[in-house]
């Protein structure tokens, strides 16, 4: 019998690229993880800078680099070079400078308008709020401390009325923005009164003095609405004839959320908001450019600020979903705002008419966040003084 052998060569193919297959998949996979990790690492981080209340103590980034009777020199920083009036703070002190005398080379010199004496080699930071303790101290102005009965408790505000002759029946009910405190409000108080306004100026969650929310977190106006919306009731209740709501930066987003969900917007005569909060995205968006980041993380971040939060991004768009009371609104936007994009706020105006949402917009030059009352405080109160006077109802008599 013949002996036949019969060659039989493996397969050639499909084993390794099986093997290279799998292989590229766990890669791929295993990479995924590393990225979903990393950048759910970041949208933590991220979602914690945005909804953890700030505890710890405040940066000092400029330097003095001289002093005298009349000026101070700083180093030439975005901050020391910046028009207006601020406040210049320090450990343990405090001065107001006024505007940029000189600059050159690396050094600004500024107006030293402040009573308090710093001194070369000390460390400061600039504040926008150019009074601080409250209107007795900061303004001369009497004042009373009211509790507004939230649902979480009592929320501190300071209540200035005008002069009894001049009472209009008009309040005033101002909202300080985010990681801010009353201080913020303190500036508009005098121009509030002159007009035969009673001013309010409120806390909300979270604040000094307030209530902690229940998850110790800020909801961004997704429920520190409530607090303004019973800042409000006060006010009703304790003889307002017409409401004027007057928020800053994260107060306007607030603001827009009880125009949106409370009954009592309709109490609501009109609006003033400053460099507001219309869009949390795009203000999330602006941000990360600002900070060199990716924007594929701002759904990252938001995703995880809600699920800790439960707060809801979609209802917080005021273009997309606007209020369906739509008071005449002022808006004051900065040009230089590098927190909240100012695009948003021209979007609004742009977008006013379609939304049927009486809106005056108002952009200052070279202003920075809530910076448009140091770039120009007489010109700034008129602004506001000229918008309310004009409405009916809101008048002085």
């Amino acid at each position: 019998m013949e002996n036949t052998s019969v060659r039989i060569d493996p397969p050639a193919a499909p084993a390794r690229p099986r093997r290279t297959g799998r292989r590229i998949v766990a890669a791929v996979v295993a990479t995924l993880v590393v990225l979903t990790l990393g950048a759910g690492g970041v949208g933590w981080y991220y979602s914690g800078e945005l909804l953890v209340p700030y505890s710890g103590e405040p940066q000092f980034r400029d330097l003095v680099l001289a002093t005298s009777t009349a000026t101070v020199t700083l180093e030439d920083s975005e901050n020391s070079r910046q028009p207006g009036t601020f406040t210049l703070v320090w450990p343990g002190g405090a001065t107001r400078v006024g505007e940029v005398v000189r600059r050159s080379g690396e050094q600004v010199e500024r107006k030293l308008i402040g009573a308090g004496t710093v001194t070369a080699g000390t460390k400061v930071r600039f504040d926008n709020d150019v009074f601080d303790g409250d209107p007795k101290r900061a303004l001369g102005l009497d004042f009373t401390e009211v509790p507004i009965a939230s649902e979480l408790g009592p929320m501190p505000a300071w209540l200035v009325r005008p002069e009894t002759s001049a009472d209009t029946g008009v309040w005033v009910v101002q909202v300080h923005g985010r990681g801010a405190s009353r201080d913020e409000t303190l500036r508009m108080i005098p121009a509030i009164r002159k007009l035969g306004y009673t001013n309010l100026s409120v806390t909300y969650r979270n604040d000094k003095g307030a209530p902690i929310s229940p998850d110790g977190l800020y909801h961004l106006g997704d429920t520190e609405w409530r607090d303004a919306e019973a800042a409000v009731r006060f006010a009703v209740q304790n003889g307002a004839r017409k409401v004027v709501l007057f928020g800053y930066s994260m107060g306007g987003a607030i603001i827009g959320q009880l125009l949106a969900r409370s009954e009592l917007a309709w109490n609501v005569a009109a609006v003033v908001l400053d460099a507001p909060v219309l869009s949390w995205k795009k203000t999330l968006d602006w941000q990360a450019g600002e900070r060199g980041l990716p924007k594929f993380l701002t759904p990252i971040a938001t995703t995880v600020s809600s699920w800790r939060s439960g707060i809801d991004f979609d209802r917080l768009e005021l273009i997309e979903r606007p209020p369906a009371a739509k008071p005449p609104t002022l808006v004051i936007h900065g040009s230089a705002d590098g927190t909240v994009p100012v695009q948003a706020s021209r979007d609004l105006a742009e977008q006013s008419r379609r939304l049927a949402w009486p809106v005056q917009y108002e952009e200052v030059p070279g202003a920075d966040h809530v910076a448009a009352w140091n770039l120009n405080p007489a010109g700034y109160e008129q602004m506001i003084s000229a918008f309310l006077t004009r409405l009916p109802g809101l008048r002085p008599s």
